[in-house]
């Protein structure tokens, strides 16, 4: 048969929060490194996406798609924003 346990309080969204603060929070060189990470990939996906785009425009023209080279510079652009947001959410966050 199982015993009974007693029920434990729960807490508040503010205590939680802040006591996963306390137990996650992160060091310096870790903000640091993860920062880094995440704005040196953005840097990279922009650059090289971009360079391949401009290799293979005129390949892209003549396949027909749909998507032409504005959304897919504009799909790149998004992405490597992201990631560069990523990476300063990372540091201040």
């Amino acid at each position: 048969m199982a015993k009974d346990t007693p029920l434990l309080p729960v807490p508040t969204i503010k205590e939680a929060l802040q006591e996963d603060k306390a137990q996650y929070d992160d060091c310096t060189p870790c903000r640091v490194m993860g920062s880094t990470a995440f704005i040196g990939l953005g840097a990279y996906t922009y650059f090289s996406g971009h360079a391949q785009l401009r290799a293979q425009e005129a390949a892209i023209l003549k396949s027909g798609s749909r998507f032409q080279m504005g959304s897919r510079r504009a799909g790149i652009t998004g992405i490597a924003a992201s990631l560069v947001g990523l990476g300063v959410y990372r540091w201040f966050a």
